[in-house]
């Protein structure tokens, strides 16, 4: 039989993630369609419930020495709705599920689901987002792109919690998002994208490109943005150096909602706007 706890502390929630083997559950979201059953079943759950949504401490929402920090019980809409979220998040929150869904589900599960589509990945690949881990024998902290292991697998322990995210604060000037999918808003990504860029006297000076749901894990890639910032001079000559780059990691598949044909086009095709419209 499963069980249920609804601790009040994180210092009791890490006690009981110790001693039982948990699921954690915050606005469950993705984990109540992940265990869903046929009409009017409920969902099947294996392991006993940690509802961690009355603990305090994971609801820190603030800047703090050169970060933003933000607990891992703050809502998509609370995020959305935050003065100080960054343009790119904002971007693909504005897109992101139906109202409904943001009020209740968390950016900490979005990370936890760890699905090549998942809204809020790129935009935190290409923030370079750190996840903060905790255990009852102490703490950790994991670039996102070493947290996320793959489709449904992350590198979180089984007596940890992730308690929040970081993101450096910086300066970028040039955003862009777009999110391919088969309505306007409620709709899993075919293809998504992420671009964050400074511009300092017509020349790009730092950039950084992620694009969802065509690999295992989101896909960024530092070689092709060294070879653009090195190259800012002569974009021209680079830039097909550059695409061949993502044309040989790119690697979606089939599946019911697009092919992996469909998702390798549109990728490129928003890498060529991205690069050639966007930061120019």
């Amino acid at each position: 039989m499963v069980k249920s706890f609804m601790p009040k502390t994180l210092a009791e929630a890490l006690k009981i993630c110790d001693e039982h083997d948990v699921c954690p559950i915050a606005g469950g979201t993705d984990l109540m369609v992940r265990n869903h059953q046929s009409a009017g079943i409920l969902p099947t759950f294996t392991k006993d419930m940690l509802f961690i949504k009355n603990i305090d401490e994971l609801t820190v929402l603030e800047k703090k020495d050169m970060h933003l920090i933000i607990g891992a019980n703050i809502t998509l809409n609370r995020l959305l709705n935050w003065e100080n979220t960054p343009q790119i998040l904002h971007l693909a929150l504005q897109e992101m599920a139906a109202p409904a869904i943001r009020n209740m589900g968390t950016i900490a599960g979005n990370i936890c689901n760890a699905s090549p589509a998942g809204d809020t990945l790129p935009p935190l690949y290409a923030l370079d987002a750190i996840v903060c881990l905790k255990s009852i024998a102490g703490e950790r902290e994991l670039p996102i792109r070493e947290f996320i292991l793959g489709p449904g697998k992350t590198a979180l322990k089984e007596n940890e919690l992730l308690t929040a995210i970081k993101i450096p604060i910086g300066d970028n000037n040039i955003n862009f998002y777009k999110k391919a999918a088969m309505r306007k808003a409620a709709a899993i990504s075919k293809v998504s994208i992420a671009m964050t860029a400074k511009k300092e006297k017509d020349k790009i000076v730092n950039i950084a490109i992620a694009i969802g749901a065509v690999g295992p894990t989101v896909v960024r890639l530092a070689e092709a943005e060294d070879m653009f910032i090195k190259n800012n001079e002569n974009t021209g000559k680079v830039l097909p150096d550059i695409y061949d780059v993502y044309d040989r990691q790119i690697k979606p598949i089939d599946d019911i909602r697009s092919t992996a044909k469909y998702r390798k086009q549109v990728a490129m095709n928003l890498l060529h706007y991205v690069y050639e419209k966007c930061i120019k």
